[in-house]
């Protein structure tokens, strides 16, 4: 049997690895609105060479690989510290696996990328598959971390870890949808604010239509984050309620972030935070609906005492 330590060790080192899944998404931002990604035409090596010329977008996209390659040492660190002891394997060897597929299909989107010369939905696919990536790491941090192990005294309202978890996939879905929108340089088809191209409602079609929904879906997403951070105030476990209103403070913050990113004229480091926060909103929703989810329902709770 391992020591709380070793559980301690897996979540140290799943947090670190998060931590710089998250810096390559940040990254792999810049590159594409850099223009960088054919910077090094070539892969594995770049221009040939393990260290290319050091120009920005060479560096950019050098960066963004090597950046990429810790992240692999650091997940078969993971592996190794998961599989020494039998109930850390028992426990959170499902998600290692999960996480070991993500990485190489990634990479492997990666290397397509290149291949296929920038094509808009392999690039969309590789940052869908980078933010899976990343919250199976968060994911298994929080449980290694005893986020799913509030005390059992204490019961949540029904529905709330629903909308938590509903909310979590939502995220997931618009900053893939903010990324299609950059590959397919979409983010100024609507140079203005609240209005596109001067009308309220444009047909959706083409790159206005891609820019729109991106619009719409952020409407949805605030209105659904607002009201889970609300949920989460009659949540007893204050960790919960922390987080609905982080959540709730996140998205305002992304909004004014996405409109200052369409009146500036697409601003580079502008773009990264948009995505960076929004990659941040993910993680405080998944911790929250996993430590929801531990949480016994207030109705089978109920249904107990009636019972007895």
């Amino acid at each position: 049997m391992p020591s709380p330590r070793a559980h301690l060790v897996v979540a140290r080192v799943a947090t670190v690895t998060a931590s710089l899944m998250f810096v390559l998404i940040v990254v792999g931002s810049i590159v594409r609105t850099t223009g960088s990604g054919l910077s090094c035409p070539d892969w594995p090596l770049c221009h040939g060479q393990l260290i290319p010329p050091m120009q920005f977008n060479i560096f950019m996209e050098w960066f963004h690989r090597l950046i990429a390659l810790f992240v692999g040492i650091l997940l078969a660190v993971t592996v190794a510290v998961v599989v020494r002891h039998r109930e850390t394997r028992a426990r959170y060897g499902g998600l290692t696996a999960l996480g070991v597929a993500l990485y190489f299909s990634q990479a492997l989107l990666g290397a397509l990328t290149v291949w296929k010369l920038l094509d808009p939905s392999v690039v969309s696919g590789h940052l869908a598959v980078g933010l899976l990536l990343f919250g199976t790491f968060v994911t298994l941090a929080a449980l290694a971390h005893g986020e799913g192990s509030p005390s059992p005294a204490q019961s949540r309202p029904a529905g709330v870890a629903q909308l938590f978890a509903l909310a979590t996939v939502l995220v997931w879905f618009q900053s893939v949808l903010g990324g299609m929108v950059s590959t397919h340089h979409a983010s100024l088809a609507c140079p203005d604010w609240p209005t596109c191209n001067g009308q309220w409602f444009p047909r959706l079609e083409g790159l206005v239509g891609l820019q729109v929904l991106h619009r719409y879906g952020a409407y949805l997403l605030t209105l659904v984050l607002v009201t889970a951070a609300v949920a989460a105030e009659r949540v007893p476990d204050p960790t919960v309620r922390y987080l609905g209103r982080l959540a709730g403070r996140l998205v305002l913050l992304q909004i004014a972030i996405g409109v200052g990113n369409v009146l500036l004229g697409v601003p580079v480091w502008v773009s990264a935070l948009h995505l960076g926060n929004a990659t941040a909103i993910m993680a405080v929703m998944l911790v929250a609906t996993l430590r929801l989810a531990a949480i016994p329902s207030e109705a089978p709770r109920m249904a107990g005492m009636v019972a007895r």
